[in-house]
């Protein structure tokens, strides 16, 4: 199968059909605080038009029964966290970088983010094809996610990611400072005296001795004089950095539409399971229901309704 949403197999099926409104009976069968439960904390992935949503076709609830029966694997469900934490971190980079005033630390840090993504990117490729997955939803995404791997665009994007930061951490400069004034040119094989300096101070090092080290400031700003300095190492490197703008020109929308989507979507199953886990603690069971579009017979032995056992679990009642 082609893959292009975790949680529908279908493309008539996909996320045009999310329901942002609250069902009326919700309120009635205490579905809203099951899901408010199941949310919490997750409200960056907008889950809650994925519950509302209902679905009309057997094989459309077996697709995810067989990807929750998968991700009940410890092994998948670590490497699928372990990819949304890696996205997670890779959104509050990019979040910074909107924050920061001088286009040379902007770009420097948008380029941090694209190795984050290829890093991310590579480690769910290389996980994922040691399971022995079951549903096909997990493995056509595999199959999706390996041939994005391969593919052109990523490779491309990784290896002119990688020779960039490569290059400038190759730059090296002098500074020149007299007074008021600070002059920058190429660095020209000057000796590092730092270790010099340290060795010839060394032997007046005796016992417990105060610190006078200057503590440089971690806060991720520059200022002006920073900035400034900057600039002027670009223009003694006018190549690297001309490369670093078009990088940052062409891959705004670095991030794949799909792999964007499979983020958010695979929440849905994760906040269940993390949901779950607590009444499992408490020694309670679940079962995958059979489901049936010709029969309307229900039945349920053991039941018990999720909502309370909420509130009797935290409260550390019996649930009956």
């Amino acid at each position: 199968m082609t893959f292009h949403s975790i949680l529908f197999e279908r493309i008539e099926d996909g996320t045009s059909k999310e329901t942002p409104e609250v069902p009326t009976f919700f309120g009635d069968l205490n579905l809203d605080q099951i899901i408010d439960a199941i949310t919490a904390g997750r409200q960056e992935y907008n889950l809650k038009p994925f519950f509302n949503t209902a679905l009309h076709d057997v094989d459309a609830i077996l697709y995810r029964q067989e990807i929750m029966q998968d991700l009940e694997s410890e092994a998948v469900y670590a490497c699928l966290t372990g990819f949304a934490s890696s996205l997670r971190a890779m959104r509050k980079h990019l979040a910074q970088t909107e924050k920061l005033y001088y286009t040379y630390q902007k770009e420097r840090w948008f380029l941090e983010a694209v190795e984050m993504y290829c890093d991310a990117v590579n480690r769910l490729v290389s996980d994922l094809a040691q399971f022995d997955l079951k549903s096909r939803g997990l493995r056509a995404f595999r199959d999706y996610v390996t041939d994005y791997a391969a593919a052109e665009y990523f490779t491309t994007l990784q290896a002119t990611m990688r020779q960039l930061l490569i290059d400038l951490g190759a730059v090296k400069y002098c500074l020149l400072i007299k007074d008021s004034t600070i002059k920058v040119r190429q660095y020209d094989g000057e000796t590092d005296y730092s270790a010099d300096v340290e060795a010839t101070f060394e032997k007046f090092k005796l016992g417990a001795v105060k610190d006078y080290r200057v503590k440089l400031n971690e806060w991720v700003h520059m200022n002006h004089v920073e900035a400034k300095i900057l600039e002027l190492v670009a223009q003694l490197y006018p190549e690297i950095f001309a490369r670093l703008d078009d990088f940052c020109a062409r891959h705004q929308q670095y991030l794949d539409d799909t792999l964007a989507r499979f983020d958010r979507e695979v929440q849905f199953y994760l906040a269940y399971l993390d949901h779950l886990s607590g009444f499992k603690h408490a020694g309670l069971k679940f079962c995958y229901p059979q489901v049936s579009n010709t029969s309307k017979a229900i039945y349920a032995a053991e039941t018990f309704d999720l909502a309370l056992a909420n509130q009797l679990v935290n409260g550390h009642s019996t649930i009956v």
